[in-house]
């Protein structure tokens, strides 16, 4: 930097800003190195994804749409994880698969 003022007392006002503003970079530093742990402990500690979804009508009254793989993108927000019990069951009562994803091949059902 060689624009720094030559007289002592503004240089000593520029190193107490610069300690200042240092020190906001370190805390705004620590907020987000603390941030950042939190959200690897919460990866740590999700659940792991169901293996197989059922994913329910809008309806109580109507029986559920599909069966998906777990994971599949076109699941939708009301499925509900499931054993490979519950997904072999609901395709033999006549749950469609989803064609997406293929939870019957994945599962060994055949029409």
């Amino acid at each position: 930097m060689t624009d720094l003022p030559p007289d002592l007392p503004r240089l000593r006002t520029l190193e107490t800003w610069l300690a200042l503003a240092l020190n906001q970079v370190r805390q705004a530093i620590a907020a987000a190195e603390r941030r950042e742990a939190e959200r690897q402990r919460g990866l740590a500690a999700r659940p792991p994804a169901p293996d197989w979804l059922i994913e329910q009508s809008l309806s109580r009254d109507v029986p559920p749409v599909y069966v998906h793989v777990g994971g599949c993108h076109m699941a939708g927000k009301r499925s509900k994880g499931a054993s490979r019990d519950q997904a072999l069951r609901a395709l033999g009562d006549g749950v469609d698969a989803c064609p997406h994803c293929r939870p019957d091949t994945e599962l060994g059902v055949f029409d």
